[in-house]
């Protein structure tokens, strides 16, 4: 007896997830510039600063953790995006751009766990002298976070601006914009201390990674993801 075996054609995913992909590209990067635009404080400010900057402006400082959750959720698929269309054009180094990238960006949340926890004592009306104190009394990790996170962000967007500049999927202006994304935000946080700089420095990858965004939305299904 022959038993015939047929096969149910599977659906084809591939325009949504191209449109996805597209979408997200810019939000984490322009969720950030506005985060850094609205922070109620300066990154070199000593931790009583911080602290007294933060209560005194709670509805700001909610703002920005919404505006850092949005980070969270989509820096690192968009990094993935652009990755997976620079990689046929300079595999290694993309490669390595998303070993430095993702760590990054992943660090991103226990970085912005004081900031968390300052707000919710400020919010609950806590003393700022002890919430400093608090604040202060950081673990480890934290310093391991900060470093994962600034070296990985900045040299990892860099490195990816160039696989973007070496792979010829955007036009020039938009792998130059991503290169010096990262660089504009140190000099804006720690240099200059100018928070309009690192808007324009973040807004800068968002609109880098819009750029491949519209890249990946021209593009044929099987350019994006070869069928099986």
């Amino acid at each position: 007896m022959t038993q015939t075996i047929t096969s149910t054609p599977r659906a084809d995913v591939r325009p949504v997830s191209r449109w996805v992909a597209a979408l997200i590209l810019p939000i984490g990067p322009a969720a950030i510039a506005l985060l850094r635009y609205f922070l109620p404080y300066d990154t070199v400010d000593d931790p009583a600063t911080i602290t007294n900057k933060i209560v005194d402006n709670l509805d700001r400082g909610s703002l920005v953790l919404w505006l850092g959750f949005i980070g969270m959720l989509t820096l690192v698929p968009g990094a993935y995006a652009v990755g997976r269309v620079t990689r046929r054009g300079a595999p290694w180094l993309t490669a390595i751009a998303l070993l430095l990238v993702v760590p990054g960006y992943l660090a991103l949340p226990w970085m912005a766990s004081s900031d968390i926890f300052i707000w919710s004592a400020g919010t609950a009306g806590l003393d700022p002298a002890a919430i400093t104190r608090a604040a202060e009394a950081t673990h480890g990790s934290m310093d391991v976070a900060a470093f994962t996170f600034v070296f990985g962000h900045v040299i990892g967007t860099i490195l990816l601006g160039i696989a973007m500049w070496r792979s010829h999927i955007v036009p020039r202006w938009a792998a130059v914009a991503t290169a010096i994304s990262q660089p504009l935000h140190f000099i804006a946080a720690v240099v200059l201390v100018s928070h309009t700089l690192d808007l324009v420095g973040w807004g800068l990858q968002a609109v880098g990674f819009a750029a491949v965004g519209w890249a990946i939305l021209r593009m044929r299904d099987d350019d994006w993801e070869p069928m099986p």
